[in-house]
């Protein structure tokens, strides 16, 4: 199956590096260009791509702001978006992931882990570069969310989707998880699932956000 990607970057020579790369996988296309996040917003409705590389700093509409009308677009639900980030320290990434990003990426990442980062977003799965991920949440989820959720948050889960949950909001996958509590990696899968439908989460990155701002992580 082939994977279609929306770039959205608003220098031409990035985005240009991006379809070189790209354009030589057999099972990825690229099905727009974006210079800004208008154009993004409106070619994610149009082209309905399984991936967009969402720049932050962008003109017109900043790449948050697109992430977030993409994710409350009834259609779009499918749409995943990888965020793309210049600093580790980027205040924003936090914001985007809330807005509804699959995750982040730094843009100094090499060919090979950017092409492993799309097939993983695409597939449905987080992705969050494992140098800054806990470091960056940790920081702005205790600055913004203490005490806010919690319990009554959590509430609505099963002891056992609690466990899952704070397991995800650990970075496991699946099978580490079923390893972890003596499951499959199907039923692991279940709990992921029905944890993310309770708690209204759009995907696993969502799911980590909720971890650490209801203090089921702790950082």
């Amino acid at each position: 199956m082939t994977i279609k990607v929306l770039l959205a970057e608003d220098e031409q020579l990035v985005r240009s590096g991006f379809r070189l790369l790209l354009d030589t996988e057999d099972d990825l296309t690229v099905v727009g260009e974006a210079a800004n996040g208008a154009e993004a917003v409106e070619l994610a409705r149009s082209a309905r791509p399984d991936v967009v590389l969402m720049d932050i700093r962008m003109p017109v509409l900043d790449g948050i702001e697109a992430t977030r009308r993409i994710a409350a677009t009834p259609g779009l639900e499918q749409v995943r978006v990888l965020i793309l980030t210049t600093y580790d320290t980027d205040a924003y990434v936090f914001d985007g992931l809330q807005a509804g990003a699959s995750g982040f990426l730094l843009k100094d990442a090499g060919p090979a882990e950017l092409l492993h980062a799309i097939r993983v977003v695409a597939a449905g799965d987080a992705l969050l570069a494992p140098r800054i991920t806990r470091r960056l949440i940790a920081q702005f989820t205790a600055g913004r969310s203490a005490g806010r959720a919690g319990a009554e948050r959590l509430s609505v889960l099963t002891d056992r989707e609690r466990e899952v949950l704070a397991l995800v909001g650990q970075g496991l996958r699946n099978d580490e998880i079923g390893a972890a509590l003596y499951l499959s990696p199907d039923t692991a899968r279940t709990h992921v699932s029905r944890a993310m439908g309770k708690l209204g989460a759009r995907d696993r990155a969502q799911l980590v956000v909720i971890a650490y701002q209801t203090g089921l992580v702790v950082p």
